[in-house]
């Protein structure tokens, strides 16, 4: 699937994992956040942080006529208040979003996935 825009130059379509891309970057930037996880940790048996290049595995992009909502399974820093960094990462995301391909997010919802220690 894809978003299609019309604008008086053509038609753009952009792809989900474009989407899921940006959205993922946005995220990882905020402060608390370890990384993102898989959406199907138990199944995929990875426990492991998704590289930048695998965003698409944790983030579902789901579309209902001219709604888009947004999935993000994270992995939260031990010791930071994981409701404050949940909304730090729905504000990023809305942002970014709207800065770089100017489509709104109607909802962002946060999953997390785990708590790590991270190294000072």
């Amino acid at each position: 699937m894809s978003i299609e825009m019309k604008t008086k130059y053509g038609q753009i379509d952009i792809s989900n994992e474009v989407i899921a891309t940006i959205a993922g970057g946005a995220a990882v930037d905020c402060y608390g956040i370890v990384g993102m996880a898989s959406k199907n940790q138990i199944r995929d048996g990875l426990t492991d942080i998704l590289r930048k290049e695998n965003f698409t595995r944790g983030i579902i992009i789901r579309q209902e006529e001219q709604a888009l909502h947004i999935d993000m399974y994270i992995i939260v820093s031990y010791g930071t208040k994981i409701s404050e960094v949940a909304h730090n990462v729905q504000s990023k995301v809305k942002y970014t979003l709207e800065q770089t391909i100017g489509i709104s997010a109607d909802t962002v919802n946060i999953f997390v996935q785990g708590v790590r220690v991270t190294n000072p």
